[in-house]
């Protein structure tokens, strides 16, 4: 019976073979071990195990680091042996008195036996305590270097925080800026689109200008300086229509790119904001911490797609590229004012243009009228002289009459007279020549009544000309005063646009 902690006798693991060295005293009576019967086969557990105490793999809480058969180095060798016997095979025990003798040590095996395990047990508890202090001494520098690893990781968590804080902070002034740019694009595009609206009033002022200008009558149906600079009014807001409609454009395409930066800024901010708080939550984890667990193998994954320079460049690119779009949507807002304020000194130095050929196609055609209703009045006169001239020739004429019958009538008498008192005497001469003369005098004057007629006739159809002609005129009068220049008292649009 052995007690718990003793050594186990000695089991033998090795297989059977033949002495090459025996003692001379065994050497007569020494058979061959083949010749015994084979013992039973060998049971290797914790129990069993030679020079092992039986309690300690049972109690141990830490696992080993050498198999339980390699617990000591070569158990089997020369150099741990106890007795010279200990790789043999003992020969199995017969009842025979005889084999007893052989199965006895000397007491110099005994001494050499004991001393062996002193030796031994020295150099195992020497080992074990070499063993214990360097435990202690991995102890202490492991968790001193597990401290400073983890103090450099928090550190490094530190770090990381504050760069991602800055940029964090450096896209939101960015995000403000951009937004507030986007604004201001906005408003400025609003500006011109109304802008835009507003020139639909002069435009449709100098269509309708040139509409009621041809209302105009006979000869003031003119391509006159008026219509060259109301046509060339119509073509300036035309082009001032088509610069303003591209800058609106412009302005469209300036916003869509504005809120893509803007976009990217906030998924960027967002994303910075997703790892600031998950690298707070590490940085706030301690040994102590609750929800602590193991992540077999997530030391081997690695997700990660860029590293701290592609990282702090693709938000450095992302600020950079809102500053371009910033500054080009600053460009595009002067290049709006610029085309704002100058479509409104062209349109407006247009108009004024326009008013002023108006002005002084009106005051030429007041001037003619003028001298159309000069030239009508005397000619109203010269016609009512000439009804006085035709009346007083056909009153000439009339008053011939007389004298033309009374000298026909002394011809008359006169060839009455008999024989040779019908002589051609002086009076005979006369009245002749009395009778001749006031035909001549008849036929004159009534050439002089036909000329006459013919030339009231003229004065008639010169006065009806110079009437037609004065009303040409009054039409013409009433289209540019009335219907021209009392629409354009007014510009119809702001004059000055200030942001």
């Amino acid at each position: 019976m052995e007690y718990m902690g003793h050594t186990k006798t000695a089991t033998y693991a090795s297989a059977p073979r033949q002495l090459t060295q025996l003692p001379s005293i065994m050497q007569s009576s020494y058979k061959p071990f083949d010749t015994y019967p084979a013992p039973s086969p060998l049971r290797r557990s914790l129990t069993n195990l030679p020079w092992r105490p039986s309690t300690y793999y049972q109690t141990a809480q830490n696992n080993p680091g050498t198999a339980i058969t390699r617990s000591m180095n070569e158990p089997f060798s020369t150099g741990n042996q106890l007795s010279q016997l200990d790789s043999l095979k003992a020969p199995p025990v017969f009842a025979a008195s005889r084999n007893a003798l052989y199965t006895r040590y000397t007491p110099n095996d005994w001494s050499s036996s004991n001393q062996t395990n002193y030796m031994s047990s020295d150099r195992v508890r020497s080992g074990a305590e070499r063993v214990r202090f360097d435990t202690v001494r991995l102890c202490r520098e492991t968790e001193d270097k597990t401290r400073r690893t983890q103090t450099d990781v928090g550190k490094s968590l530190g770090d990381r925080i504050g760069d991602i804080s800055f940029w964090k902070t450096e896209l939101n002034h960015e995000t403000d800026n951009i937004i507030a740019e986007t604004n201001v694009l906005n408003e400025a595009k609003r500006v011109m689109e109304k802008a835009l609206a507003e020139t639909e009033n002069p435009l449709q002022v100098a269509q309708e200008c040139l509409y009621h200008r041809e209302k105009r009558q006979a000869i003031d149906l003119v391509h006159d300086n008026p219509e060259k600079e109301l046509i060339k009014e119509v073509e300036i807001i035309k082009r001032c229509q088509n610069k303003m409609r591209d800058v609106i454009g412009q302005a469209n395409v300036q916003i869509g790119l504005n809120r893509a930066a803007q976009h990217e800024l906030e998924k960027d901010s967002g994303d910075k904001f997703a790892a600031q708080s998950l690298d707070e939550t590490c940085h706030g984890m301690r040994n102590a911490s609750r929800g602590l667990a193991f992540h077999n193998g997530v030391h081997r994954i690695d997700n990660t797609v860029s590293v701290p320079e592609s990282w702090a460049k693709f938000t450095n690119d992302n600020i950079q590229r809102s500053q371009s779009e910033r500054a080009a949507s600053k460009h595009i807002r002067n290049l709006i004012e610029s085309v704002l304020n100058t479509c409104v000194s062209d349109m407006w130095q247009e108009w004024n243009a326009v008013n002023v050929a108006l002005n002084n196609r009106m005051q030429d055609t007041a001037d003619a009228r003028n001298k159309l209703q000069n030239h009508l009045s005397k000619v109203l006169q010269e016609i009512f002289d000439m009804e006085k001239n035709i009346e007083i020739l056909k009153k000439a004429i009339q008053d011939k009459v007389s004298p033309m019958q009374v000298a026909q009538s002394r011809l008359d008498t006169r060839i009455r007279r008999p024989n040779v008192e019908l002589c051609r005497d002086p009076v005979q001469h006369r009245l002749v020549s009395e009778v001749s003369e006031i035909s001549e005098t008849v036929d004159y004057l009534q050439a002089q009544l036909r000329q006459s007629e013919n030339t009231l006739q003229e004065l008639l159809r010169t006065k009806s000309t110079l009437e037609q002609d004065l009303s040409v005129k009054n039409n013409s009068l009433f289209i540019e005063r009335e219907k021209c220049l009392g629409m354009r008292k007014t510009f119809p649009m702001a004059t000055r646009v200030l942001f």
